[in-house]
């Protein structure tokens, strides 16, 4: 074990976690709306998040992003422009994914274990649909070219912490998505439509609630948010790969169970302490545990608090 690791780096440490798990709390955004309404575990949600960043990638080399490294009003437009292919490619691939795997199970009433075999199912068909139709098996990311997308750069310090540009864009965008995601179901009419349906989808429904509606627009938003993490991810890491969503969906399910699955706010605090947790832990034990520590605080959580850090279920949230 290395303390003096930690101890020496540990604001900068922090500071990599915190951006690291707000990519992890937007992709637990979906598993916890879609889990809130269908109690169902969307395991097909990390290949949304990886379409975003394959998404994300071929937008920015369209745009030619290696020439915009430097922070300005060229690199704002490329930023939106990536934004809006990376998270509309997300929530169309979800959108589909509910209207061809889930909705017909759905109407046949079927049991759930036939929702979590599709699920699996369809992880597995987009994973090799990218692999062996689309993009190959090799890793994707920079050119030779130079910089991708931002240049790290350092803007200023917090102590030993050094805070570069693409970790303000990440943390930034990340928490306003996440604002806006919540104050939408909590304040708007298609919001407490989601909200009534995951309290009791029966009797909303008869009080008339549009049951497909609501669903359909959970997992829109699910995409959305996976499509957004998409960008982050590839601005942070700079480099994508057909399997990329396999660990990120692992922690970011890690995640929404260590903040209260179901909440939309417990997602954002498991998401962003799941990010520290991993930084600290790596720096102690090695990089090589960064992975496996995911696993340890998820059968932790498991183990000792099933219900997570705030438990309180996303058709329960005070209007």
């Amino acid at each position: 074990m290395d303390f003096n690791s930690l101890y020496h780096s540990f604001w900068t440490f922090t500071v990599t976690g915190l951006a690291n798990g707000s990519i992890y709390a937007l992709v637990a955004l979906g598993y916890t709306l879609v889990y809130g309404v269908l109690r169902l575990i969307n395991f097909a949600h990390s290949e949304v998040f990886m379409i975003g960043t394959l998404a994300a990638l071929v937008s920015l080399r369209w745009m030619g992003a290696d020439n915009y490294g430097q922070v300005g009003l060229m690199l704002v437009v490329v930023l939106v422009v990536a934004f809006a292919f990376s998270m509309g490619a997300s929530a169309i691939t979800a959108v589909i994914l509910e209207r061809i795997a889930y909705r017909p199970l759905r109407r046949r009433n079927a049991p759930r274990l036939a929702f979590l075999i599709s699920a699996i199912g369809m992880s597995l068909f987009l994973q090799e649909l990218v692999a062996v139709d689309l993009f190959g098996h090799t890793v994707l990311g920079r050119t030779p070219s130079g910089t991708f997308v931002i240049e790290k750069t350092t803007l200023f310090h917090i102590f030993d912490a050094n805070i570069r540009v693409d970790q303000i864009i990440v943390l930034t965008a990340a928490i306003g998505m996440m604002v806006a995601l919540d104050q939408f179901v909590r304040r708007t009419r298609l919001g407490r439509g989601v909200r009534a349906v995951s309290q009791d989808m029966e009797t909303a429904q008869l009080m008339g609630v549009n049951i497909d509606r609501v669903i359909l627009l959970t997992f829109l938003l699910g995409g959305l948010m996976a499509g957004g993490a998409g960008l982050l991810y590839l601005i942070t890491l700079e480099r994508t790969v057909f399997n990329v969503g396999f660990f990120i969906g692992i922690k970011a399910f890690t995640a929404a169970v260590l903040g209260g699955i179901g909440n939309l706010r417990g997602a954002l605090v498991g998401g962003l302490l799941l990010g520290v947790i991993e930084n600290y832990g790596s720096a102690i034990f090695g990089t090589q545990w960064r992975d496996p520590i995911s696993f340890i605080v998820l059968i932790a959580v498991l183990l000792f608090r099933p219900t997570g850090l705030l438990g309180e279920q996303l058709g329960r949230a005070r209007a």
